[in-house]
């Protein structure tokens, strides 16, 4: 592989960023910014696209479509990256990533318009609602594969020496501020819609009626609509800018690849760097950043019982704080390099990952943490009947005594210990040594009764666990202390992420580093941590501990510091237009 040289610190590295610099950042920050944006809108309002896009199914089915739409949008990221990235590093940085934006816009203003599984159904063709999206979101997992890599690249490339890892920073914040812009969008225009317009009582398909509000019935879709003047925006300013430097040098001097994909990864030369970089960089850097934020968001509601809006409010407030430590250690990288930061994250974060989320859980939710310490649970059952409910798709049908015993616990974040038992032995769990046979029809009643009854809350009726009547709502000691925690968190994501782009586009050469890059980077965060929230959970069903499930992350993570240390080189004094 071509590697770049490393080059003497030039005065470069202390001068201001000039006006065109600010503008190469603006175009591709505020471009990626809307590009996350529109990711994770779906995220946050799946259960209601699921209702209007799957309705002619039961509301768990529909459910599980609607996540499957949206796991869609993960599992093709790699491929994106393998299209655009091939065209970058063909066609340009610039044009490229011009058109994934125009993709991503173009689909997410869509799914706004798009007529709900209901309307087309009054015409025969309900089947086009459900179809129609999906094409949708795997358009924006393509677009979002292609954007990242362009970005990074981009600025890069424009950057001065000894400058890379500040000014890619400002990329790397895009993804935490397209989740915040998208959750700050989704509470005012909720709470805006359901106070002015009247709720809406619809008759199901089984003769029962549901009471919708106004945001579930036809608000959703103004989050997705209004994306388009962010488009326009981004489009506009991506369109005064000139391609960089290192592809015009490259490009001038007529030594582009002819088949980047080829080149790139069919020679192992460059595609050891290629599986270096992803295990070596960014699968630890993938687990820490879905850990602290989207795992974290996934504990405080399904594993300790927070509402939904309290639990955003929660996230919402660590992302606010913690967002300046991309630009903090993206510089940092700058003086003393890449590795010891994005390494140093991941080795932090594996250690201290257990007492962070204990300390969350004793603050969160303080019954629960207590219950957890005092109530003895036991599942006694023969092993060899207990699966390993990894479910990402929610698709998975788990029907052993075994394993509806410990999903219903799992699901309660109830801790519990499992006893062998022979072959042949009915599943029983004990609570404070009560035996609850699992084959009773009145199990799951009865079963939940006891736990209320010994000191497990119930969810509706707890009244230690943390709750925020609106955004500004934080000022408890309880509350702070959450935030407190989540904070430490996204820091951890700051360590990680903040460098990594500068990492990614200085390991490789010019001629294939758009490819290059991408694809290691999509497979660590589209895989790795995409698949984070369903392995974790299928650990802790697994195991009766609500922490289990942290083994994950941080296995990964310890991975990733040793093989980054062992193999993979600093760059921070490479020239990169060499």
């Amino acid at each position: 592989m071509a590697v770049a040289t490393a080059v003497p610190r030039s005065d470069e590295a202390v001068r201001p960023m000039t006006s065109s610099e600010k503008r190469v950042i603006l175009a591709s920050s505020l471009g990626t910014v809307f590009e996350w944006y529109d990711f994770y809108l779906y995220g946050s309002l799946a259960a209601i696209i699921g209702a209007q896009f799957f309705s002619a199914y039961p509301e768990a089915t529909r459910n599980i479509f609607a996540l499957l739409a949206f796991a869609a949008g993960f599992l093709v990221r790699p491929f994106g990256a393998l299209v655009f990235g091939r065209l970058g590093d063909m066609v340009g940085r610039k044009y490229t990533f011009l058109v994934t934006i125009l993709i991503m816009g173009i689909s997410t203003f869509a799914v706004g318009l798009l007529p709900s599984y209901t309307t087309l159904n009054a015409y025969g063709i309900g089947w086009v609602a459900p179809v129609t999206l999906l094409v949708l979101r795997m358009l924006q997992g393509l677009a979002l594969g292609g954007e990242y890599g362009g970005a990074a690249v981009y600025v890069a490339e424009h950057a001065p020496r000894g400058r890379r890892g500040f000014y890619t920073a400002f990329i790397q914040t895009t993804a935490t501020l397209g989740l915040l812009l998208s959750l700050i969008i989704i509470l005012s225009t909720q709470g805006y819609v359901n106070s002015a317009y009247p709720a809406t009582t619809v008759t199901n398909p089984d003769g029962t009626t549901t009471t919708l509000t106004a945001f579930q019935v036809w608000g959703w879709r103004i989050p997705f609509l209004v994306s388009v003047a962010l488009l326009a925006i981004s489009v506009w300013i991506r369109l005064q800018m000139h391609e960089s430097p290192a592809f015009q040098k490259m490009k001038a001097e007529g030594t582009q690849s002819k088949a980047p994909l080829s080149e790139a990864f069919g020679q192992w030369k460059n595609a050891k760097w290629a599986l270096l970089a992803l295990l070596g960089l960014t699968a630890g850097q993938a687990v820490v950043w879905y850990t602290g934020q989207f795992y974290a968001l996934f504990f405080l509601q399904s594993i300790l019982k927070v509402d939904q809006f309290t639990a955003n409010v929660m996230i919402a407030w660590s992302l606010i704080l913690g967002t300046a430590g991309f630009l903090i250690f993206g510089s940092l990288s700058d003086r003393i390099g890449r590795k010891p930061i994005i390494l140093g994250g991941c080795l932090i974060a594996a250690l201290t990952y257990f007492p962070l989320f204990n300390m969350l859980t004793a603050q969160a939710n303080p019954a629960l943490h207590a219950a957890q310490a005092n109530v003895p649970v036991v599942v006694r059952t023969n092993t060899n009947d207990c699966s390993f409910q990894f479910n990402p798709v929610g698709t998975a049908k788990f029907t052993k005594e075994c394993d509806v015993a410990k999903a219903l616990l799992a699901r309660s974040a109830v801790s519990y210990k499992t006893e062998n038992q022979p072959a042949g032995t009915p599943t029983v769990v004990s609570v404070n040594g009560r035996d609850f046979p699992v084959a009773d029809p009145a199990f799951s009643k009865s079963i939940t009764a006891a736990l209320t009854e010994a000191g497990y809350p119930a969810a509706a009726a707890n009244p230690t666990v943390i709750k925020s009547a609106n955004p500004l709502d934080i000022f408890t000691g309880q509350k702070l202390a959450v935030i407190g925690i989540l904070t430490i968190l996204v820091v951890y994501v700051t360590m990680v992420y903040g460098p990594i782009a500068a990492a990614l586009v200085e390991l490789f050469p010019t001629r294939i580093r758009y490819t290059s890059m991408s694809l290691p980077y999509h497979i660590g965060n589209g895989w790795f941590g995409g698949l984070l929230p369903a392995t974790a959970f299928a650990m802790v069903a697994q195991t009766g501990d609500i922490y289990y499930g942290l083994w994950y992350p941080i296995v990964i993570a310890l991975f990733t510091f040793v093989v980054g240390l062992i193999f993979i080189p600093e760059t921070k004094d490479r020239d990169i237009l060499a």
